[in-house]
């Protein structure tokens, strides 16, 4: 029955994701009206219902019969594992809330309220059956994740095309993948043109344009074009198996809420155990043994916290599992918890807020120069540079000629010889960007990254670069002011820079000009002052993401060591992925609170009602039991996303809107 409530079942040996994916394949949710595990507890509901009919009309021993039968159908789905727990547990293993049952079922038949036993044993058994439906219910997000990957893969051999199980694709093959089928592991396209539908994967719902380099993940929907990729990871071990098993195990690190129900639900079983062992023991002193003996069974079943060990887990699971089908892995219940926690969000911004494809946006040149000419002498040392910056302009040149002695001038630029001129290409800091002071000024006002370009100890002109904001960044900055969260950005950038990028995206500080070591203990302090989430994507982010919190990865794109060192990573890289996800959380935090009080109140009210005789053992019963199936469906509801969490209360803007045309900047620090 139920594993939180009756004690731990065996765990299925681990044997890997396509072993895994098989057993799912044939553990797949059925309607609850074909489901042969209900057989029981409705057999045992049908019987004690017939029970009551027999005793209405007067017929005692068929009636008893019925409620026996009822009894037995209900009680087998947990008194032997109970009793099999019983022997072979160890400490509080063994003394689970199916024990409390166990033992006030037997003694209310001693007693001779048989009836009452029956309806006991029917109400437990269809609420545990009930709780262990909603657990699978909840995990089948999850396994769903791992039906996108297909059964086969086309791979093509030194001997033509060989259809192989997915599992056994293998780093480096070529993959054919024809329209409308699946990609069966990550891969880059080698050769043909098509759109990916990724949805399933990352949460967006635009399918993307690929080409020969373009990167493709695992479980993705190809277009109308047939693509050849090759693989970049095995069939076992690629971005989805791994989406999958991060969520798997998010449940087991417990956090705060589970570890308080966890405190409370414990010592409680054997409290109550011991309680109603005094209350008997009270009733052979005072000389009424059967109405305190009665009274200590409706003790037993009033104050089990079987709700309350269910309270959390089920919300968790759901949560968690519904997060990772719009693109979000939350890889514990702590991050989950503190996720809902959060009231500051510091974004960085290349790669994060902005696309980091740096482009050339403006050239300023002295009169006596041409446009071309000045960015072929940038490109000419530039050209073994793998910095952005370097990229943009090696873009940008229509031609570059050949440099020597070219040395590199870290954190200033670059010096060399072209065409027997000496030439430097660098910041402005470097650089003295004399007769362009303006030009330079105005052009880090409006976002861009400046290169100075000279020549022969004279500036030739001035280069501007700028890395666009993604187009959903306002949005997202927006949904998230909305939620009543500050915002942050943290850069490495020039502060100039940094500033016009932020009030763009309508952030509400700005901290620039800093390097790993500096982001880290910005984040610490933040986090000091309010909850903070961290996103980045970059290995200079990993240190801030690690302080955080939480730190957030935008996975999609973001280095290894900031995957790692996140407690949350996005498949995708939507930026409105960020507000969601919060509103997702903070959800799920709220009702994981509600349970546990709710099923604590049930203890509180239901025990002094039970010590007392006002309610007898039916009705304490019904009551708790309905209860938990209270908890149960509250749980679930944690399953389904925030409606509009990206957008509520939100005006949209235009993302390409000019930068010039900003508003009233954030406030730099």
């Amino acid at each position: 029955m139920s594993r939180d409530c009756c004690g731990p079942e065996p765990v299925r040996d681990q044997e890997g994701p396509e072993q895994d994916r098989a057993a799912d394949q044939h553990e797949e949710l059925v309607p609850w009206w074909r489901d042969r595990v209900l057989a029981l507890p409705v057999a045992s509901g049908l019987l004690w219902v017939t029970g009551l009919l027999l005793d209405w009309t007067g017929a005692t021993a068929p009636a008893t019969v019925a409620y026996l039968l009822g009894l037995a159908a209900g009680g087998w789905t947990f008194v032997p594992g109970t009793l099999r727990r019983l022997v072979a547990g160890r400490g509080r293993a063994r003394l689970g809330v199916g024990l409390l049952m166990t033992i006030a079922a037997a003694g209310a038949v001693l007693l001779g309220h048989v009836g009452e036993a029956a309806a006991l044993a029917f109400l437990f058994s269809i609420a545990e059956t009930l709780e262990d439906r909603a657990m699978d219910r909840a995990q089948q997000g999850l396994r769903a994740l791992l039906s996108l990957i297909p059964q086969t893969a086309r791979v093509l051999g030194p001997d033509g095309e060989v259809s192989v199980a997915a599992a056994q694709v293998a780093r480096s093959d070529l993959l054919l993948v024809g329209a409308g089928q699946r990609v069966a592991t990550d891969g880059i396209v080698t050769s043909g043109r098509s759109s990916v539908d990724t949805s399933a994967v990352t949460g967006e719902s635009i399918p993307v344009e690929v080409g020969p380099g373009d990167e493709v993940p695992a479980g993705s929907v190809n277009g109308s074009g047939t693509l050849t990729i090759r693989a970049t990871a095995d069939g076992r071990d690629n971005s989805l198996t791994t989406i999958v098993r991060l969520v798997e195990q998010a449940h087991a690190a417990k956090g705060e809420r589970a570890r308080l129900a966890d405190r409370i639900a414990r010592p409680l079983v054997p409290t109550v155990l011991i309680a109603a062992a005094l209350i008997a023991a009270f009733g052979v002193l005072v000389g009424d043994p059967g109405t305190w003996v009665e009274r200590a069974l409706v003790v037993l079943v009033a104050a089990s916290p079987c709700a309350l060990a269910i309270a959390v887990p089920v919300t968790v699971i759901s949560a968690i599992g519904s997060a990772s089908k719009f693109g979000v892995v939350i890889k514990s219940g702590v991050a989950f918890e503190q996720l809902g926690t959060i009231r500051t969000v510091a974004l960085d911004k290349t790669g994060t807020l902005t696309r980091n494809e740096p482009r050339v946006v403006a050239v300023h040149l002295r009169p006596d120069r041409t446009e071309d000419e000045v960015l072929a002498l940038a490109a000419a040392l530039e050209a073994t540079s793998s910095h952005p910056l370097a990229q943009a302009i090696a873009v940008a040149a229509v031609e570059r000629p050949e440099a020597i002695d070219v040395q590199e001038h870290p954190g200033q630029g670059v010096s060399g010889v072209i065409g027997g001129r000496r030439v430097r290409v660098g910041s402005p800091r470097w650089i003295d960007p004399a007769g362009f002071d303006d030009r330079v000024e105005a052009m880090a006002g409006q976002g861009m990254s400046v290169i100075a370009v000279e020549s022969d100890g004279q500036v030739v002109g001035v280069i501007g670069i700028r890395d666009e904001l993604r187009p959903e960044a306002r949005d997202a900055v927006a949904a998230l002011h909305a939620q009543g969260l500050r915002t942050v950005m943290l850069t490495g950038d020039n502060a100039l820079t940094a500033a016009a990028i932020a009030a763009h995206a309508g952030i509400d500080d700005v901290y620039a000009e800093l390097l790993p070591a500096d982001k880290a203990e910005h984040i610490l302090r933040l986090s000091e002052q309010a909850p903070t989430a961290m996103i980045g994507d970059g290995i200079n982010d990993a240190p801030a993401l690690a302080r955080a919190t939480v730190g957030i990865a935008m996975g999609a794109t973001g280095s290894a060591a900031a995957v790692e060192s996140a407690d949350v990573a996005f498949t995708g890289h939507d930026l409105r992925l960020i507000p969601q996800a919060l509103a997702h959380a903070k959800r799920g935090r709220a009702i994981m609170t509600a349970n546990i009080a709710l099923a604590l109140a049930i203890i509180v009210v239901l025990f002094p009602l039970a010590l007392f005789g006002v309610l007898g053992l039916a009705a304490v019963v019904l009551v708790h039991e309905v209860a938990e199936v209270v908890v149960i469906l509250n749980g679930l509801r944690a399953a389904r996303p925030k409606n509009g969490a990206t957008t509520d209360g939100v005006v949209r803007h235009e993302a390409d809107a000019p930068l010039h045309e900003l508003p009233t900047g954030p406030r730099t620090v």
